[in-house]
């Protein structure tokens, strides 16, 4: 799984659109992420449309990044529905949204993980923006696009955080 060791941040995107096939894979990988009692508590919003996209980039202090993708995903978790093991939703809403970026890697496009729970400021920002339901709220925005900026993976493996019990 090269992409594990590919995948970087990217903020900087060409002026091209994704295409359909390609956004339905990130979403399968997406979905495809373990969770707690098989919860799976994530819905996803695809954003194209660019005003709602200059919106969500300002609904952070780090989110500015987000204004020149060609698509923003907003990821989103169920709050009651078929929810079992609430205290692990943003475990697996974290494990979702990492298949995805690695799924934007696999398919050569790039994208960035932008924080928008637990802050209850930016959840609120972005319900405004996407107008949504009261049974889900912001977990993070994730601008996508073909890079316009190439950058190395850092190795960032410590052998001094490894610790073996034998």
């Amino acid at each position: 799984m090269n992409a594990i060791f590919h995948r970087v941040s990217i903020r900087k995107y060409q002026e091209k659109p994704v295409e359909q096939e390609k956004i339905i894979t990130m979403l399968k990988a997406a979905m495809a992420a373990p969770s707690a009692c098989n919860q799976q508590p994530w819905e996803y919003y695809v954003v194209t449309n660019k005003e709602k996209i200059e919106e969500l980039s300002r609904t952070s202090p780090y989110a500015s990044c987000a204004k020149d993708a060609p698509l923003v995903f907003v990821a989103c978790a169920r709050k009651e529905e078929g929810i079992i093991a609430p205290s692990y939703i943003e475990i697996d809403m974290s494990a979702s949204v990492e298949n995805l970026l690695l799924e934007a890697d696999a398919l050569n496009l790039g994208a960035v993980w932008l924080g928008i729970a637990p802050e209850q400021e930016r959840m609120e920002a972005v319900r405004k923006v996407i107008d949504l339901p009261e049974k889900l709220y912001a977990f993070a925005l994730l601008p996508c696009g073909y890079p316009a900026e190439e950058r190395p993976q850092e190795n960032r493996y410590e052998e001094s955080r490894v610790h073996y019990l034998k």
